[in-house]
């Protein structure tokens, strides 16, 4: 199928963004990367009255990084923060699960293409960067006529690929925080073909304290919930040593705490399963981790 009819806008700075949206109202609709934008208009699931091209704004491809964590710019691709950009590398050490989450989005041809942010802004509770943003207790920051604000991912996604922004706005960045101290973390997924939308993924930390016992386990989780939840699995492992952790017993914990849907990839049941062994699987990954930073 073809899109409906819609004009196109390609504003050369965030303030020409800004008014073009003002002025085009709720039909306009923002162009990053176009990777999940534009097969729904293709298919007619989407028919805004504006496309507005992000692509000439200077400053949105940058990565920047501290000790606190990682800001992401809306025009960075996902391939670049697999080591495409300069700061890649830099980035996975502050926050591992960028580049290990990243690698399992879409194929190569979307990676090249799609943005980190733009996946956030998507909202698709299939996508492995909201689970992401979540785990790392992320945020958004949001350029609007009035200013720019942050949202936390907690009050950011209202459903799915809805969030709680409205009006004339721009997500300009993405902050994922840095992984904490004696952690370790891990993610992987479970998809029909290799690139596929994952049927189950699970991203983990893993905190160990001075004496490498577990002293945390947080986990989000990918095509499991309406919208990215973590779950807190550290009772059922807290304090043991993490040689003898009962990552199992975890990932029991787990499958007691999601609540997924039947849909035509799979059955509840099934997804549930999955929640368990890719939760046992990457716990015992991340504490292998987490073992290589214990000072």
């Amino acid at each position: 199928m073809k899109p409906a009819p819609f004009r196109y806008a390609d504003p050369g700075s965030l303030d020409e963004v800004l008014t073009v949206l003002s002025s085009e109202g709720a039909g306009a609709k923002v162009l990053a990367g176009g990777q999940s934008l534009l097969p729904l208009l293709s298919m007619r699931l989407a028919a805004p009255t504006t496309l507005v091209d992000i692509n000439r704004v200077p400053d949105l491809d940058s990565v920047e990084v501290t000790g606190d964590g990682v800001t992401v710019g809306a025009l960075v691709r996902h391939n670049a923060l697999l080591g495409g950009h300069p700061d890649a590398i830099a980035a996975a050490r502050v926050q591992p699960l960028l580049a290990r989450a990243t690698a399992n989005v879409a194929h190569p041809a979307i990676r090249n293409r799609g943005t980190t942010v733009g996946s956030i802004a998507h909202a698709d509770p299939s996508g492995e960067m909201t689970s992401v943003l979540a785990l790392t207790d992320g945020s958004v920051e949001v350029a609007t006529p009035s200013g720019v604000r942050t949202v936390g991912w907690q009050d950011l996604f209202v459903g799915p690929l809805e969030t709680s922004i409205s009006g004339p706005a721009v997500v300009t960045s993405a902050y994922f925080g840095a992984l904490p101290p004696r952690s370790g973390t891990a993610f992987a997924e479970v998809a029909r073909r290799k690139g596929d939308y994952a049927v189950c993924g699970a991203g983990v930390v893993v905190t160990l304290d001075a004496d490498r016992r577990v002293a945390a386990v947080r986990a989000s989780y990918v095509s499991v919930g309406l919208t990215p939840e973590v779950h807190d699995l550290t009772e059922a492992v807290a304090g043991s040593p993490v040689e003898k952790a009962d990552w199992a017993a975890a990932g029991a914990l787990a499958r007691t705490l999601v609540d997924p849907d039947t849909d035509i990839h799979a059955s509840a049941d099934y997804r549930r399963l999955l929640v368990g062994v890719l939760t046992e699987r990457t716990l015992a990954e991340a504490a292998a981790e987490a073992v290589g930073r214990v000072a």
